[in-house]
């Protein structure tokens, strides 16, 4: 496999999982009637599922490896499960614009902390340039995007609690990437590795679906909205971002996600008719800046050579 085309394979995959992850708030605001935690357990929770069935083959023929990492597999579905119920109840206490800041935001910046402390990576200088611009405009994006319908007033208190709930699900989708990636670098296929993980996350969230889903079978537009958001933003752009990891570090992939608020703030402009301020196309342009300055390889005079060797094909 030639490297650098497999490098920006890699890097399209985790853009389109950024662009179809910014699509949940639009589409959450199609079914008001379901709770924060509700979206939370359907998306990750039948989504886990999917994943963990298409990814039935790998996962067996991997499961000698799986059974010898199950720490790292176990630690990783109990950072799934807690990242969405976490990342939505930020958005619910503390509004969706600091909700978004803090849990989109600061995950770089725990990918790269996480790596530097268990791998030893070291913090370069473009790394942290392009993370500055990347930081400092979904900051303006978020002062410039109108609330959705999570959004409710915040007291003081609450704004608290939804900051430091924006902190763990930043920590929390860091860790997850960073042991897939780890999976991946020990010989596990990205459909295994990513299967095994959601597979049991989503167990572990069947619980909280129990109790807060009935809304979900209200409608049928609550049943299409819960469909789609496990089916598309879940399942499908987790496959694509685990394809990405297996040539893309975690800190860059989790960097490259900062599309993310991009997208959903295109999409509440153009479908929800929300209104988007100057400073809100700074911060686009911002986030634009980063993923350049991020995704761009320097030449150099030898051939790289894959993060990672093992071919999808093998799935």
């Amino acid at each position: 496999m030639s490297s650098q085309p497999g490098y920006f394979v890699g890097i399209i995959a985790v853009v389109i999982a950024a662009v179809l992850w910014g699509t949940t708030g639009t589409a959450a605001t199609f079914a008001p009637q379901v709770s924060p935690l509700g979206i939370a357990s359907v998306t990750m929770g039948v989504g886990g599922l999917l994943l963990a069935l298409v990814a039935a083959r790998p996962i067996a023929r991997h499961k000698t490896a799986l059974f010898n990492n199950r720490l790292l597999v176990l630690a990783a579905a109990m950072n799934v499960a807690i990242y969405p119920l976490a990342f939505y109840s930020s958005m619910k206490l503390s509004g969706v614009a600091v909700g978004n800041v803090i849990s989109i935001g600061l995950a770089p910046i725990a990918a790269a902390l996480i790596e530097w402390t268990f791998d030893k990576q070291p913090l370069n200088r473009r790394w942290l340039i392009s993370i500055a611009f990347g930081i400092t405009g979904v900051v303006c994006l978020a002062t410039a995007k109108p609330a959705s319908s999570f959004e409710s007033t915040a007291t003081s208190w609450h704004n608290s609690v939804g900051i430091l709930l924006g902190l763990v699900a930043a920590f929390t989708y860091a860790m997850y990437s960073w042991i897939a990636r780890r999976l991946i670098d020990r010989g596990i296929t990205s459909r295994a590795a990513m299967g095994s993980m959601f597979g049991l996350g989503a167990l572990l969230l069947m619980p909280v679906l129990f109790v807060t889903g009935a809304p979900l079978l209200a409608s049928v537009n609550n049943f299409s909205v819960g469909l789609y958001l496990a089916v598309v933003p879940m399942f499908l752009a987790y496959l694509l971002f685990g394809r990405g990891l297996t040539v893309v570090r975690a800190s860059l992939a989790t960097t490259i996600t900062l599309l993310e608020p991009v997208v959903a703030a295109l999409l509440a402009v153009t479908i929800v008719g929300e209104k988007l301020s100057l400073t809100g196309w700074f911060g686009i342009g911002l986030i634009s800046a980063c993923l350049l300055i991020a995704t761009i390889r320097r030449r150099v005079k030898s051939k790289p050579t894959p993060l990672h060797p093992v071919s999808e094909s093998s799935t």
